[in-house]
């Protein structure tokens, strides 16, 4: 059974940091792309970040480009997310999701086959 489990959510004030992380089990996902998603309260879904089965190809959205990092660790079926600077805007449910084929578009949530189950992100002013 495949499994996507985030980690790494919690509350923190403006300006300040936090690391997310993905952790896949019951199959390697090394070869393929992974991806963050983001849904704040009332609002659609949005993607975050993504990157390519190397690490050497990263893609950001405008809103968290130059503060946010994805990287991740293909030993460990592991994807991160480095947030710095956070804004209380960036207040949401943080999704991991996987990709079984490539190449497809990281930025679009329907190019995705597996999804975590969130963690919660909360950004105070």
């Amino acid at each position: 059974q495949v499994q996507l489990v985030e980690s790494g959510g919690g509350l923190v004030q403006a300006g300040g940091s936090l690391r997310v992380s993905c952790a896949a089990s019951g199959r390697t996902f090394s070869n393929y792309g992974m991806g963050w998603f983001r849904q704040a309260p009332g609002k659609e879904r949005e993607f975050v970040s993504g990157i390519r089965w190397s690490g050497g190809s990263t893609y950001y959205a405008d809103s968290v480009k130059g503060r946010f990092t994805i990287s991740r660790d293909n030993a460990k079926n592991t994807v991160y997310l480095q947030m710095n600077s956070l804004k209380p805007e960036d207040t949401a449910v943080y999704y991991c999701a996987a990709q079984t084929a490539y190449p497809r578009d990281l930025r679009r949530g329907g190019e995705y086959d597996y999804w975590g189950q969130g963690t919660q992100v909360t950004v105070s002013s």
